[in-house]
């Protein structure tokens, strides 16, 4: 039977891939056995590639797979555009009366900005163990926007400080479940030469939020305002969130479970190569690799200290917490993100060309995201292409604070946005250096991703209003961060290689 036509050969019966690992699955965790190199081996003792057809039908069978899930997993791109709409709409809501309606003074405005952020550390890792314990990301993240895109509605409905705050807080808490967890289903499907492009997809709705959320946001401050009574900034809230409301609905239908769980829209050669896809990419060193993809066959007992080990595994690993505190700087770093229309406003021109003008520089940010994260991909090298887009970055900052010249400074909103670029592909080198088995993996991402967490609270509090309009004491700290993150990834990578080296595997078990 050919292959083509995306059938099994059909001798595959004879040898079923799941039934097999799911009997050395057992037979380990039953008598408490953790021999990685013999689970491997007598995976791919299975001939998997032999049931594939020959090299050709394997890969014809390959792309199908990766058409097919590149189409789903797209969607991940529109909910990440409303999840940092919704995140970022009060930057926007600043300029046309948020702060002079809630009668907010000093550093309240910051502290709403920053609150959302604990409840998003807060969350982010029992999330993440819950997604990878339930293993239905069709239903849970979803089910998360539904919720936040109700909060974020309520926020148009707040009168005060306390109000703001509290909404912001529940945002957040609800919101992390999206980010982290996203990460964790891409790194399920994609092997690590596919993974910087996938997540430079992925965030790209974070930067295409910021080019067009803008021009959305203006064009309902311009045109809402004292409809059915309220302030166009309120109307900025009930619109946005109610479409995550009804882009949530669309998801549930869309988007991909796990490999082990997901039925319908793959064939079973299909189901069975995006398995041996990830058993091939870990290699035999990895932990628990050849079991891979058959946790949910697992009594839920057991998948519970699956996950209570992968905690302890991730929380003992120190590449997670140097990658924890790279990407807190690194995000410090980019605090301008938040600010960006502020930032723009510093130039002299009107509120709604101001929004207008925030476009541009992101448009061109996603665009060299996209190119940067394709080369590192295909190059299989991550520390270079974060360190440039970084130091490219940081000369953004300095002729920031070197100049009020309109044109000079505009141009450095162009140099300081494409950091993005870099920021994907540290994404990238996380998810494809943290090691199975996923319940640590699922918690390593939500760790990691908490010191962007972190970095974007502090980041709140390093562009007060007072140091305006030149913002030099804003934009040193953001140099003095983004060279600290450049020099923890420099570390990263040293003790990377010497790994390396000491597996003796040359490049193929770390990205470099």
């Amino acid at each position: 039977m050919s292959l083509y036509s995306g059938q099994l050969s059909e001798d595959y019966e004879d040898r079923p891939l799941l039934s097999s690992r799911h009997t050395l699955t057992q037979q380990r965790f039953g008598d408490g056995i953790n021999d990685d190199t013999e689970l491997l081996e007598e995976s791919l003792e299975l001939d998997l590639d032999a049931k594939f057809g020959d090299k050709d039908a394997r890969n014809e069978l390959e792309r199908a797979l990766l058409r097919k899930l590149d189409a789903r997993m797209s969607i991940l791109v529109l909910i990440y555009i409303l999840n940092y709409i919704d995140r970022n709409n009060a930057a926007a809501a600043r300029l046309r009366g948020f702060e002079e309606d809630l009668r907010l003074e000093g550093n309240q405005f910051a502290s709403i900005l920053s609150i959302l952020y604990v409840g998003y550390i807060l969350m982010q890792i029992p999330s993440n163990m819950l997604l990878n314990y339930f293993g239905r990301p069709s239903i849970y993240l979803p089910s998360c926007m539904v919720i936040w895109g109700g909060i974020s509605v309520l926020t148009g409905f707040t009168t005060n400080f306390f109000g703001a705050l509290c909404t912001r807080f529940f945002l957040g808490f609800v919101e992390a479940a999206f980010f982290p967890g996203a990460l964790f289903l891409i790194s399920k499907w994609y092997k690590r030469n596919e993974l910087s492009q996938r997540t430079a997809y992925l965030y790209c709705g974070n930067l295409i939020s910021n080019a067009f959320g803008t021009l959305i946001a203006s064009g309902i401050l311009d045109r809402m305002d004292g409809i059915l009574g309220f302030a166009a900034w309120r109307w900025l809230f009930f619109i946005e969130g109610s479409s995550t409301i009804l882009v949530a609905i669309l998801a549930i239908f869309i988007l991909p479970d796990f490999p082990e769980n997901t039925t319908g829209w793959l064939t079973e050669a299909e189901r069975a190569l995006a398995l041996h896809r990830m058993v091939e990419d870990a290699g035999a060193d990895e932990e628990l690799t050849a079991h891979a993809g058959t946790l949910d066959t697992l009594e839920s007992s057991k998948h519970l200290d699956l996950n209570r080990r992968g905690l302890r595994m991730a929380l003992e690993d120190w590449k997670v917490w140097w990658l924890t505190l790279a990407m807190g700087s690194m995000t410090i770093s980019l605090s301008f993100n938040a600010f960006f229309p502020t930032l723009s406003a510093t130039m002299g021109y009107s509120g709604m060309t101001t929004l207008l003008l925030c476009s541009p520089p992101w448009i061109f940010a996603t665009g060299v995201a996209l190119i940067v994260s394709r080369h590192s991909d295909s190059t299989s090298e991550r520390y270079w292409h974060i360190t440039l887009s970084l130091l490219i970055g940081i000369m953004g900052f300095l002729l920031a604070m070197s100049t009020m010249n309109i044109t000079i400074r505009y141009l450095s909103l162009f140099l300081m946005a494409q950091s993005y670029a870099g920021y994907v592909c540290f994404l990238a080198w996380a998810s494809g250096t943290i090691s199975r088995p996923s319940s640590k993996r699922a918690v390593a991402l939500a760790v990691i991703n908490s010191g962007a967490t972190v970095g974007n609270i502090i980041g709140s509090y390093v562009w007060p209003s007072s140091w305006g309009p030149t913002y030099s004491r804003s934009y040193v700290i953001c140099t003095l961060t983004g060279l600290m993150a450049v020099g923890m990834c420099y570390v990263f990578r040293r003790r990377l290689v010497l790994l390396n080296t000491a597996s003796g595997r040359g490049g193929y078990k770390y990205s470099l």
